[in-house]
């Protein structure tokens, strides 16, 4: 079973971090957060039953 919550709660927290980290005019260091964030979220649903 596909656990959406964790997805959520790792999409939300990096988006949360990227936004600090472009407060401060860290854009790349936000971009990397929201890929990473991304590929962690992909990883997880691909691992999963994917439904």
């Amino acid at each position: 079973m596909t656990d959406y919550k964790a997805m959520y709660l790792l999409l939300f927290n990096a988006v949360t971090d990227a936004l600090e980290k472009m407060d401060r005019q860290n854009y790349g260091e936000a971009s990397a957060l929201l890929i990473a964030a991304q590929q962690k979220a992909e990883e997880l649903y691909m691992d999963s039953d994917g439904e």
